[in-house]
């Protein structure tokens, strides 16, 4: 199964995701008064009795809405089950739907998740979350190329991550040399 496929899988399991979400809510729309008024009584003869028609009919709605309200509080919703079954390989399961992932599969789902994520809000915190796991890759390959405007642009390979590219202006350049350099 090649990577195309797999994000197809994917994107199965998300429509799942949103017809799991979406059909309860469609199921638990109430009735309205035009659709109860062409039920006849068996009695043609027969008075309505208005005010207890009203009554029963928001009774009725009431207990339509409590019962959305709960049915919406606790919706059951497909999880993302990730595991690894081997040194090289990742397994992602969506409501049932189990994708195989291997290295270069994987590079190219963290870029496409890292090119969304950019375009999000809210941006990751400024700071390093305390607790926050990471890889850090020792002397990092790296490229840098000089931008018309006078930026620096330089890529670094992380282990991880893959390449990963930062543009700094002059002044952030002076700035990064202070602090690699500071004693």
């Amino acid at each position: 199964m090649n990577l195309h496929e797999q994000l197809g899988a994917l994107e199965v399991g998300v429509d799942q995701l949103i017809q799991a979400v979406v059909a309860p809510q469609a199921q638990n729309i109430p009735e309205t008064r035009n659709e109860n008024a062409t039920q006849a009584a068996p009695d043609d003869r027969a008075v309505p009795d208005v005010e207890a028609s009203a009554e029963a009919e928001a009774e009725a709605e009431a207990a339509v809405n409590e019962g959305a309200a709960e049915s919406a509080a606790t919706p059951d919703l497909p999880t993302l089950e990730i595991s690894r079954p081997a040194q090289n390989e990742i397994t992602m399961t969506i409501g049932g739907q189990t994708v195989s992932l291997r290295p270069e599969q994987i590079g190219q789902l963290i870029e496409e998740l890292s090119n969304a994520r950019a375009s999000m809000t809210p941006e990751p915190p400024p700071g390093i979350p305390p607790g926050w796991r990471f890889v850090s890759t020792k002397n990092p390959v790296m490229a840098v190329q000089k931008q018309s405007n006078g930026d620096r642009l330089l890529v670094m390979r992380h282990t991880g991550h893959g390449w990963v590219p930062f543009t700094f202006s002059p002044d952030m350049v002076i700035q990064l040399y202070m602090m690699l350099t500071k004693g």
